[in-house]
């Protein structure tokens, strides 16, 4: 299938050929170069803003002091508290559990409401009407079928039989005469649903695609900087080989080449957008900025259509990487050491058709008339390592941008450190104040009259330090002053910062980990209520992660399969849907409320309105179990209920056991056999019973044939 995919590629792709002699044969196509640059250094001195906002962000996560902070003399520490790190870390911490809540990724792909091209629903009944017997007619009709109505399980039946059997109907569809669109209404009627297959097919393509390509780590850094800085971007799918390690008979490595569809997470300090557009909808064009090194860019000659003569041109040219003002924040301000790695910057965008034919592109008689273009072109020094028009279709471009927080007049969100920089920066100054003011008020000032004191002396304070005065000398010579305490008010001031952070953020500190929580906090109940008002915040989060990311990352999937998977099974009127909401609530409360439904839903009136076969699938997903191994489907079920009742059939009449005597439990594990033998305690001293007692021993004498004190001797 890969070979097929190249071929297909190279036939609908409009790409400019390599060439032996680029110094010369480059000099009409290098035109498109300053294009390029002029909307790159566009959009590097728009994002000049947002890039004082993520240093600002990083250091506040970080605990650093930037240069726009000084600090007088007077004040000594240096103290940051960095509760901008937990807050940070709590948020991507959230937003990942929600979204890999069900140990897969996000994503699920279901027919539409009415499909167009594909049925949504077929069947035929084996027994057409005019010859079902009147007999059968006059039974009670049940959706669980009948005894003698032909459907009973063969013996030794298992899931995969059942599965077969079902599988050559389905074979057999086209030949069948009665049958008929939409859903049986008899109860030996079948049905099947051509749409739904192919949607569990395409669903099963698609997440099997992510696993391979890692998406779910490429998903957490995205949701990270999504965190910290308001934005994360992904870029995808592209077709990619990747090689499965394989040993031959011989024990020869011989690794299975596979072209399969790549995504990946992409930095945020390395993405260039339109600065004209407010989401990615609406962008013209895009820039993402690489940082190579000489073996990476001998890798691109091994990618299809990049030119390789190019490619040694450009790495004969020496490295031209250049550090950015702020990769030197994000390093901490390590000594520069020279930086050997090449500046590339690929660019996905609109191009003007003419444009394309000025540079030497040749483009098809059917896309002339196209007033512009999509195309991909990588530069470096100058070069023109790749120029190809996008393969895909629909044509877009292949990067995904979330906000955390969406501002809608800006394309860049606002994150969790941004929110809280105000509050980050007074409990660093009401900490800093209370460490200095403790400091002062922990030692004495001393006050000295050197005119009381004799001359020469060492005026150090130490225990036992003896100063000697002056003969006659009046008054006082030493004097010691305790400096006023005030960390407490600074403290209480920190405290009221760190709340107002939370207000902020909205993620109350408890939800994170806050010991101490008083009030309707004390119980499970109580806190499970708080847990899921604060998760009100996130929700907003999780909606913007399903539009702005997980949904177009899976419509591209969806058509990148649609475009270059040949397997008709897995074609259909299909729509994919994001599904990270639907694990926001916690699983306690969600398995919780599950019970309960469950519970109110037993009753024979409300049982055929509930669908059990969802509710204990969800439970198992509340309790973080894999529904397809611990629940049956509607046909393991019914088999499974056919095994059940071989078990709970009563025994023979001659092989029943006598039944336990009146008054006695059959289910006493006692071994009293339903009687009061050995049973109860035995009396303590005073109580009645007890033999140590007088009492007791006019029982046991009595007990013993013998009369009690007072009374004659029987004659």
């Amino acid at each position: 299938m890969a070979e097929d995919n190249e071929i297909f590629i190279e036939d609908e792709a409009i790409v400019l050929e390599d060439t032996e002699e680029s110094v010369v044969e480059d000099l009409d196509v290098a035109k498109i170069i300053p294009f390029i640059m002029e909307r790159y250094n566009r959009a590097d001195d728009y994002r000049q803003q947002d890039e004082q906002r993520w240093l600002k962000s990083y250091r506040n996560y970080r605990g650093l002091y930037g240069s726009d902070v000084q600090f007088t003399e007077a004040e000594k520490s240096r103290v940051f508290i960095k509760i901008t790190k937990t807050k940070t870390l709590a948020a991507y911490g959230q937003i990942v559990d929600v979204l890999f809540a069900n140990n897969k990724f996000p994503l699920t792909v279901d027919p539409t409401e009415l499909p167009d091209g594909v049925v949504a629903d077929v069947s035929f009944d084996p027994k057409e009407p005019e010859q079902l017997k009147e007999s059968d007619l006059n039974k009670e009709v049940s959706p669980y079928g009948f005894m003698g109505d032909g459907k009973e399980l063969p013996a030794g039946a298992t899931a995969n039989t059942l599965a077969q059997s079902l599988g050559e109907y389905t074979d057999k569809l086209d030949g069948i005469d009665n049958l008929k669109i939409g859903a049986g209404k008899t109860p030996s009627a079948i049905t099947f649903s051509p749409a739904m297959i192919a949607a569990k097919k395409m669903q099963k393509k698609i997440q099997d695609q992510l696993e391979e390509s890692s998406a779910s780590k490429h998903l957490r850094s995205t949701a990270f900087e999504m965190a910290l800085f308001g934005t994360g971007v992904m870029k995808g799918p592209f077709a990619v080989d990747k090689e499965y390690p394989k040993w031959n008979e011989d024990g020869e490595y011989d690794p299975k080449i596979k072209t399969v569809p790549q995504v990946s997470h992409v930095s945020v300090w390395n993405f260039y957008p339109d600065p004209d557009a407010n989401n990615m909808e609406e962008a013209q064009y895009v820039i993402e900025r690489h940082k190579m090194s000489r073996t990476q860019m001998r890798g691109l000659k091994k990618r299809p259509f990049f030119r390789a003569t190019v490619i040694d041109e450009a790495i004969s040219m020496g490295e031209n990487y250049n550090k950015e003002h702020w990769e030197e924040d994000l390093s901490d301000y390590a000594p520069d050491h020279g930086t050997e790695r090449f500046e590339v910057l690929e660019y996905w965008g609109m191009c003007d058709t003419e444009m394309l034919i000025e540079q030497g592109v040749d483009i098809p008689e059917e896309l002339e008339d196209t007033d512009e273009l999509q195309t991909n072109v990588w530069i470096c020094n100058g070069k023109l390592l790749r120029m190809v028009v996008n393969p895909f279709k629909p044509a877009r471009i292949p990067y995904m941008a979330a906000p955390y927080e969406l501002n809608p007049y800006s394309f860049f969100g606002v994150g969790i450190a941004e929110n809280m920089d105000d509050t980050q920066t007074l409990m660093n100054g009401f900490m800093r104040m209370a460490v200095d003011n403790a400091v002062l008020s922990g030692n004495l000032l001393i006050e000295v009259d050197e005119t009381n004191l004799v001359p020469g002396q060492d005026l150090s304070v130490y225990p036992g330090k003896v100063f000697r005065r002056q003969g006659g000398a009046p008054g006082q010579a030493i004097f010691g002053t305790k400096f006023p305490n005030v960390a407490g008010e600074n403290l209480q001031l920190f405290d009221k910062a760190r709340q107002l952070s939370d207000e902020s953020t909205g993620l109350p500190s408890f939800s994170h980990g806050q010991t101490g929580v008083s009030g309707v906090g004390r119980t499970a109940s109580g806190i499970s209520m708080l847990m899921n008002a604060a998760s009100g915040g996130i929700k907003n989060v999780i909606k913007n992660v399903d539009d702005y990311l997980l949904r177009p990352l899976g419509e591209g999937l969806f058509r990148f399969n649609m475009q270059f998977d040949f397997d008709p099974d897995i074609k259909g009127d299909l729509e994919v849907k994001a599904r990270g909401t639907e694990s926001l609530m916690a699983n306690e409360v969600r398995s919780q409320r599950l019970m309960q439904f469950m519970q109110v839903s037993s009753s024979p009136t409300l049982a055929p309105f509930a669908k059990f076969q969802y509710i204990i699938r969800e439970i198992a997903k509340s309790m973080e179990l894999d529904p397809d191994k611990v629940t049956n489907n509607m046909d393991e079920a019914a088999l499974q209920a056919e095994l059940m009742k071989g078990f709970q059939q009563p025994a023979a009449p001659e092989q029943q056991q006598q039944g336990a005597p009146a008054g006695a439990d059959a289910m006493d594990t006692s071994g009293a056999g339903g009687g009061t033998i050995g049973t109860g305690t035995a009396p303590t001293p005073q109580e009645e019973g007890f033999s140590g007692s007088e009492q007791g021993n006019n029982q046991q004498a009595q007990g013993a044939g013998q009369p009690p004190e007072g009374m004659g001797q029987l004659q």
